[in-house]
């Protein structure tokens, strides 16, 4: 949702995990036996009138609460217990609050302290398995699920996928009521929504509103991956509700809530959802198999901008994804895959941008060869690399670029010289300035120490402290090869050149395109 030049300008984005700590005091459950929720029982029936109809009845909404009462009671809320270690400055992150609060006193011990935190989740068979996000249950040390009529039952995790922040866990019983994702009618900007959960502990609560929008990716900007076109709804969700069901008016459920826009951490009524038709599959297969296993070739991909292809020497209507990075020994670096390709295709089906390429490598079985088909400065090659399995996103977050950014690490030095290209004015990496702009120890280039204003460089974004990596997808390791460079492509008659840039404290490589100044 971010586009690169807002990136190159710091832009923020303040998305909050909607789950974390219950606010105010914690609410004393009693404990029972597993069985019927107040009477109900067995899947709960949705009246959808008409076949794969969204809109509604005639006269609706006169009022939400026949839906509510009709799915309330396979709706939980999910208390949990974690183990939080404590760090030397004393404050720690409490997940779902977007800032670190001191650790209280008098909890801790050599484990760590207890944190403790509220979420929210659904009942999908009568045999007691629960849908929720996994940033809810993630580390849980405890579990504990309190149904609509007030039992508390402890619950243990089936399995999760951090990637789509899917999870699903178990409590013992039967005959508890439940629901059903709905996949084949999808809902319009504009359908009438409802969230079910537990905001701020406050359980068995629900809010309406629409849907305002759909296919939303990227949300979040820690994330490693775009594995889900999300559901976007201005029904109220706040601390607690991650992990509750969207239902449509029929009480059908159509999305998981996961996560809130906020500056402030409260809902200001921008609310994201995971489609039923993305939680369906998943939590089916946490079920069956307890994790999700996806396809790995180590690349980092960026969809580029119609001026992009053209700066490429490309048809402004190309699609596919550009390559920018190559994980140091992963299957794409053997494969001889390079920072800067395009790529076209994939075993032969073309792929229209870097979501499309993302998803078509997950959905192979580790072990298998695919083909990618790469545009490489003009030249049609291909690439035949054998998948393998994907490590965790946490694993991948540590892993970008193959270094910490440790400023302390000298790394690789580029040569002597400084220069100014198109505006810009840059200087050889030295030890002293990776130190001082907090640069990837593994990483290489020239370091942008001006840039001139009213230059399209400076309309562009460009600071001091970025490294330019590559230009015209060639390695750059002094502003002469810079320099070469630029001219080069500045006298082929193209409107711009393509620079890979690390932004200072950065760590992740950002294709931008540099248009050329009037003579």
């Amino acid at each position: 949702m971010m586009k690169r030049k807002e990136f190159m300008l710091g832009a923020t984005f303040g998305l909050v995990l909607a789950a974390g700590a219950t606010a105010g005091g914690v609410i004393d459950w009693p404990t029972a036996n597993a069985g019927p929720v107040s009477g109900v029982s067995g899947r709960v029936t949705a009246n959808p009138g008409g076949a794969g109809l969204f809109a509604p009845p005639q006269g609706a909404p006169l009022s939400f609460a026949d839906i509510f009462q009709q799915v309330a009671p396979a709706v939980v809320q999910i208390n949990v217990k974690t183990r939080i270690e404590v760090p030397a400055s004393g404050l720690i992150q409490v997940p779902g609050l977007p800032f670190p609060i001191p650790a209280p006193r008098g909890e801790s011990n050599e484990e760590g302290i207890t944190g403790s935190g509220a979420g929210s989740g659904f009942f999908i068979s009568a045999d007691g398995y629960v849908v929720t996000n996994n940033h809810v249950v993630a580390d849980a040390t405890e579990i504990a699920v309190v149904l609509a009529d007030g039992r508390e039952l402890e619950a243990k995790v089936i399995g999760r996928d951090p990637a789509t922040d899917l999870a699903v866990i178990k409590v013992d019983g039967s005959d508890f009521p439940f629901v059903q994702f709905e996949e084949e009618a999808q809902p319009r900007v504009g359908d009438w929504v409802i969230a079910v959960g537990n905001p701020f502990g406050l359980g068995g609560s629900a809010t309406a509103g629409i849907v305002s929008g759909t296919g939303r990716q990227n949300i979040d900007p820690d994330s490693t991956t775009g594995y889900v076109d999300f559901l976007q709804i201005d029904a109220a969700i706040n601390t607690g509700n991650s992990g509750g069901p969207t239902f449509d008016i029929y009480g059908r459920v159509i999305g998981v809530n996961s996560a809130i826009y906020t500056q402030t951490g409260g809902s200001v009524g921008i609310g994201f959802a995971i489609p039923a038709t993305v939680a369906k599959p998943i939590t089916e297969r946490l079920i069956r198999e307890g994790k999700i296993e996806r396809g790995y070739v180590g690349l980092t991909l960026t969809t580029p901008g119609a001026a992009d292809l053209e700066a490429y020497g490309l048809p402004r209507d190309t699609g596919g994804a550009i390559v920018t990075e190559v994980t140091p020994g992963a299957p794409a670096d053997r494969g001889g895959v390079e920072i800067g390709d395009l790529i076209t295709a994939i075993d032969g089906k073309p792929v229209k941008d870097s979501t499309e390429a993302t998803r078509v490598v997950a959905a192979v079985t580790p072990g298998s060869t695919i083909r990618l088909n790469i545009n490489r400065g003009g030249r049609q090659v291909s690439a035949n690399v054998r998948s393998g399995t994907r490590p965790s996103e946490e694993e991948l977050r540590r892993g970008v670029l193959g270094a910490d950014g440790d400023p302390s690490a000298e790394g690789p030095a580029a040569g002597s010289g400084a220069a100014a290209v198109e505006g810009v004015s840059v200087t050889s990496l030295t030890p002293a300035l990776r130190q001082r702009y907090r640069l990837p120890s593994s990483a290489s280039g020239v370091v942008v120490t001006d840039v001139a204003r009213g230059t399209p460089a400076a309309r562009l974004g460009l600071g001091a402290g970025m490294l330019i990596t590559h230009a015209d997808r060639r390695p750059v390791s002094s502003a002469a090869e810079l320099r070469e460079i630029v001219q080069a492509v500045r006298s082929s008659g193209r409107p711009g050149v393509v620079l890979f840039v690390i932004q200072a404290g950065g760590s992740q490589r950002v294709p931008v395109l540099l248009e050329f100044a009037e003579d």
